[in-house]
Order: structure tokens, then C-alpha cells, then sequence
């Protein structure tokens, strides 16, 4: 019986043992996709948009499309371009990085974790939540929240001194801005 209680006992241990790494391997990974994600889409897109104008895959023309693509730039996705030296104010310059693998058709993913051992701030760019505005009521969110939401659309409030103008504001510039995708094309 004493035998018995001993291989029961390692069992649970075991399974234990198995569900705690598979909890550390799913949270790892969500942690490490959830950093690539600007810096995927805006490649991606930006690859995308060389193939639809048939560009030569040189490493100059590359770059000179990228610098293009980044004059029009907003958000966390010009912060990826200052990051990578695209734009007029970036401090350094790391466009091959981009553009030496890309002329080779090297996928975005595969550019994005090379860059990652580069830059580490590149990989701090996150998209932010999508906000589903049918399902939310914004009369129970924060200020600061109905804020943020009018800043990545581009539109101040500016004679808004109570809640409840923001919340109308953001009720009446909404189908502007969810209605077509915010992220078409570059």
C-alpha cells in the first residue's frame, strides 16, 4: 500500500510538472508575438505595397520607399520608423537592416526578430486594443480613456469639459473612423 500511495503521488507530481511548462511555453509565446506586431504589419504592408508597384527589390530603392512610406507614418508606427532611421529627426541608422533582407524576400517576421537583436525598443511597439464601441459603454470608462481613444484617431476636444463631452464626441466621430479600416494601405 505504502508503494501504491508513492507511484499515485509521483503521477500527480508529473502531472503537475507537464501543465506547469506547458503554462510557461503558451505564456512565453504570447509574450514574444505580442511584441513583433508593429513592426510585422507595417513590413508586411510596406512589402506588399513594393510588390503592388512592381519596385526593383534593391536595397536603394527600398530604402527610398521606406523613407516615403515613413513621411506618412502615425503613431506607433512612425516611432517604428524613427526607431529604424527612416525619418528626418532619427538619432541612427538602421535601414539595411531592413533592406538587405527584403531585397532577398526574406518574410517580415524573419526581419522583425533580427531587428529585435538590434533595437530592443522596436519590440516594445505594441498595437494597442481595438476597441469595440457597440459593445463598450463609454459613459463607465475613465477620461483618460476616452481621451487615448480621441488621440489615435487624431481628433482634440477642445472645448470638452466634462465627461459626458468626450463620450459625445467620441458618439459622433465614431463612424468616421471605424467604419473604413484604419490600416488599408501604406
Amino acid at each position: 500500500m505504502n508503494s501504491t500511495l508513492r507511484v499515485g503521488n509521483s503521477v500527480i507530481h508529473l502531472f503537475n510538472l507537464h501543465i506547469l511548462c506547458a503554462l510557461c511555453v503558451f505564456t512565453f509565446l504570447r509574450f514574444v508575438f505580442s511584441f513583433i506586431t508593429v513592426c510585422q504589419d507595417f513590413l508586411e504592408r510596406f512589402y506588399s505595397s513594393l510588390k503592388k508597384k512592381h519596385s526593383d527589390f534593391s536595397m536603394a530603392s527600398i530604402e527610398e520607399e521606406l523613407i516615403k512610406t515613413c513621411m506618412k507614418a502615425k503613431g506607433k508606427e512612425h516611432r517604428l520608423c524613427y526607431y529604424l532611421g527612416a525619418t528626418e529627426d532619427a538619432a541612427a541608422k538602421i535601414l539595411t537592416e531592413v533592406s538587405r533582407p527584403m531585397s532577398g524576400h526574406v518574410p517580415a517576421a524573419k526581419i522583425c526578430e533580427k531587428l529585435k537583436k538590434v533595437d530592443l525598443q522596436i519590440c516594445e511597439l505594441k498595437h494597442e486594443r481595438q476597441l469595440d464601441l457597440t459593445s463598450v459603454d463609454l459613459s463607465k470608462m475613465r477620461v483618460a480613456e476616452l481621451k487615448k481613444i480621441l488621440e489615435s484617431w487624431g481628433e482634440v476636444c477642445r472645448a470638452c469639459a466634462e465627461k459626458t463631452d468626450f463620450v459625445n464626441l467620441i458618439k459622433e466621430v465614431a463612424p468616421k473612423h471605424t467604419a473604413a479600416p484604419a490600416k488599408a494601405d501604406l
